[in-house]
């Protein structure tokens, strides 16, 4: 979709839809809403009045102008409360104006400037905000063979200021949205994909294809390399497939004067059935979305590396498929991780922390500080914590409270949780240096501990999207199916921590 920001008059602007906007409790609208209303002859105050326009977070109310403007419909999108209003009630609006307007098949949208001046919020930042719930609610995968939609795709989202001097903050603004929820949404388009489509190699492959496009730098680690560094526990987890792991290394170079680097590790099994210890049938079909941190981590490396913030960047994602095959894992086997350390094999579904340890013993080696990885770790964060919130664990307060305000920015919510070091007595093994899982209780902060055994005193941040991961069903701007969570997160952080170091 083509963004556009121009200076001009919403009421006198050529479009096939506009988006206005309302709080909740307003019973005669101002501004450019209030300038529409009175080309509509009082439509939306006689709406408000009779109780159909309540301006509640989410409500659209289409209006015809049968003439009376040079667009054909007025969206009225809902803000919620004016006391409660930040930039993600922008994203939730826009994301269901712009899902109504798409279904009576407008193809250009133009939107005034959403809530500038309200919470303290600069017009930047909510064009910024505007751009990605647009983008983000109109997402949909349809790929292979899927029924064609009835509904015309929106080709152009124009915002519209009277400000001519606003223009280019604005257009600022409205890139990096764009840039944002785009990267948002190709990690979705990777974790939709079937499993048979995204395989290790192919996700390599997509890794290798954004690094040429975008001037990073990629390295694709195969079984040999792998095997001489001593990954014990990613290829232990790859023995059951056919198919061949790959340890993903991108690079951007934002600041090539400086040693320091923040590594990015994302999880990336391609499909999980539990290995030998074997998932239910249930659901399995999600598990093509047990990449998703490999795909939001990758999927954050092109988008840092348009927005080139002054920092280095290593991303690191191990890829494996984790199947029951002659060969695979088995409970009770010990393998040693690249750190030196064994691991005795309790269930083969723990393989996500496997794969992760070699991972983030590599990032230790390369010098990588802070380490932030993102996985779809346990099933028990999402009984825990819903599908809402991603559990946040960390060593080191301060970069726990720099990626508690990214994610509160880009409407990515996290929930600190603990690293008690009495629950490692779980980890206790018989027969190696520790084993892979412990007891039912707190799954998500074992997890965790046996991650944090690989990272030593670097400072390291574990985001478990376990629960955030996949949606069943569309909750605002976030879609059924996979919701690339973490990515603008990601993207969040890079570029604040770039602004701190310069």
């Amino acid at each position: 979709m083509e963004v556009r920001v121009v200076c001009a008059d919403i009421t006198k602007f050529e479009a096939d839809a506009i988006i206005v906007n309302l709080f909740e409790g307003v019973a005669r609208p101002g501004g450019a809403t209030g300038a529409v209303d009175g080309e509509l002859g009082g439509a939306i105050s006689q709406l408000i009045e009779a109780g159909e326009i309540r301006g509640k977070l989410g409500e659209v109310t289409i209006i015809h102008s049968l003439g009376r403007l040079p667009a054909a419909r007025v969206a009225v999108a809902g803000l919620g409360k004016q006391e409660q209003f930040d930039q993600d009630k922008i994203r939730v609006a826009m994301a269901e104006a712009c899902r109504a307007l798409r279904r009576l098949k407008a193809r250009h949208l133009a939107s005034i400037v959403h809530g500038a001046g309200a919470g303290g919020l600069e017009p930047a930042t909510c064009v910024q905000a505007l751009v990605e719930g647009s983008i983000l609610g109109l997402y949909r995968f349809a790929k292979h063979g899927a029924k064609e939609h009835d509904e015309a795709e929106v080709e152009v989202l124009t915002v519209v200021t009277r400000d001519e001097a606003q223009v280019p903050p604005l257009q600022q603004g409205a890139f990096r949205g764009k840039v944002l929820a785009e990267a948002t949404n190709l990690a979705r388009d990777l974790i939709n994909q079937p499993a048979n489509y995204m395989t290790p190699t192919h996700l390599a492959q997509v890794a290798q294809r954004l690094a040429e496009q975008h001037g990073l730098e990629c390295q694709v680690l195969e079984r040999e390399q792998m095997e001489g560094l001593g990954m014990g526990g990613l290829l232990g987890v790859a023995q059951g497939s056919r198919q061949p792991p790959k340890l993903i290394v991108l690079r951007y170079r934002g600041n090539p004067s400086s040693s320091e680097d923040l590594g990015l590790v994302g999880k990336g099994i391609t499909f999980d059935s539990g290995g030998i210890s074997i998932k239910p049938s249930e659901r399995m079909a999600e598990m093509k979305a047990d990449m998703s941190g490999g795909a939001a981590v990758i999927a954050a490396l092109g988008a840092l590396a348009q927005l080139k913030p002054r920092l280095n960047i290593t991303a690191l994602v191990p890829a494996a498929e984790n199947l029951p095959g002659g060969s695979a894992l088995k409970p009770g086997d010990v393998v040693t991780a690249m750190n030196g350390k064994t691991i005795e094999i309790v269930t083969t579904d723990a393989e996500g922390r496997l794969i992760l340890c070699d991972a983030l013993s590599y990032a230790k080696k390369l010098g990588l500080s802070p380490i932030i990885d993102l996985a779809t770790l346990t099933g028990a964060i999402h009984v825990a914590l819903g599908d809402l919130y991603s559990g946040l664990f960390s060593n080191d307060p301060g970069l726990r409270d720099k990626l508690l305000q990214a994610g509160e920015r880009e409407g990515e919510r996290h929930w600190p949780m603990p690293l008690p070091q009495e629950y490692k007595e779980q980890l206790k093994s018989e027969v190696a240096d520790i084993k892979n899982v412990g007891n039912r209780w707190g799954g998500a902060i074992i997890g965790a501990l046996f991650l944090a055994e690989f990272v030593g005193d670097t400072p390291w941040a574990h985001l478990d999207i376990g629960g955030t991961a996949y949606m069943e069903k569309e909750h605002n701007y976030l879609v059924k199916g996979a919701t690339g969570v973490g990515v603008r997160t990601l993207i969040d952080l890079a570029l604040a921590l770039a602004e701190e170091r310069s």
